[in-house]
């Protein structure tokens, strides 16, 4: 049996597929059988193969998984470089601490007091709009109804 394997392996993946043909022609369940040792050992270049394609199939994946952690660990150093605290406002540290807790207290603040600004205009915004539909409503209480014609009156069945 493993001299035919590795005569079929000498001349290649068309002996095999001819193998595979020729199986089912004469009995299917052989047909089938060569199919699925072909995918099996990696023959057909699909499947789990545990043949003699398999390490470089898995050294292939070995590098495409090292590639796509080196890409990982390149954007974690620039999410951690651009979203840093100092980074935060276009501020790299001066070196000097004392300076820089100064200045992230200082941003603070103003970050608070332009929130602040933004609830007061919002604030004020609502009171406006709740003043124009009082009016709104003031007017159309005090509109006069006008009288009902004849022919829109309800009649009696």
């Amino acid at each position: 049996m493993n001299g035919l394997v590795w005569r079929l392996d000498d001349w290649g993946k068309p002996a095999w597929i001819a193998a595979m043909i020729l199986g089912f022609v004469v009995f299917w369940p052989i047909g089938l059988f060569i199919l699925f040792y072909m995918i099996r050992s990696g023959r057909m270049g699909c499947g789990h193969s545990f043949g003699p394609w398999s390490e470089h199939r898995k050294a292939r994946w070995d590098a495409k998984m090292e590639r796509m952690q080196e890409k990982l660990d390149r954007w974690r150093a620039f999410r951690e470089r651009a979203f840093s605290p100092a980074q935060q406002h276009g501020f790299a540290p001066s070196g000097n601490r004392a300076f820089d807790e100064y200045r992230s207290e200082t941003l603070r603040r103003l970050e608070e007091e332009a929130q602040e600004f933004r609830d007061f205009l919002d604030n004020l915004r609502h009171a406006k709009d709740k003043a124009e539909f009082d009016q709104f409503m003031n007017d159309r209480r005090t509109r006069p109804t006008p009288p009902a014609k004849d022919d829109e009156a309800p009649r009696a069945s």
